[in-house]
């Protein structure tokens, strides 16, 4: 594998088995416990370098075999949706 090939967001999806709109919320840093997925940004296009793909899955492996899986970064806060209701 080339670390230089350059992925879309619909492939990085694939390779990960989850969606796009997944991948775009990690690209923006927005899932809990999973470090943000760093990205070449071509006005609203996103780009993912193999190479960083691939440390990025060994990094937040070694977090979670270390424990060391922390707040997200907007405080660990937990936010609600529109209409949702908790018990």
């Amino acid at each position: 594998m080339d670390p230089n090939q350059i992925l879309t967001v619909a492939e990085v999806a694939e390779e990960l088995r989850c969606s796009k709109a997944h991948v775009c919320n990690m690209i923006n840093g927005k899932v809990v416990g999973v470090l943000p997925l760093p990205a070449i940004c071509l006005g609203r296009r996103r780009l993912v370098r193999r190479g960083t793909l691939e440390e990025w899955k060994k990094a937040n492996e070694m977090r979670q075999l270390d424990g060391t899986i922390g707040p997200s970064p907007e405080g660990g806060s937990v936010r609600r949706m529109k209409g949702e209701v908790h018990a």
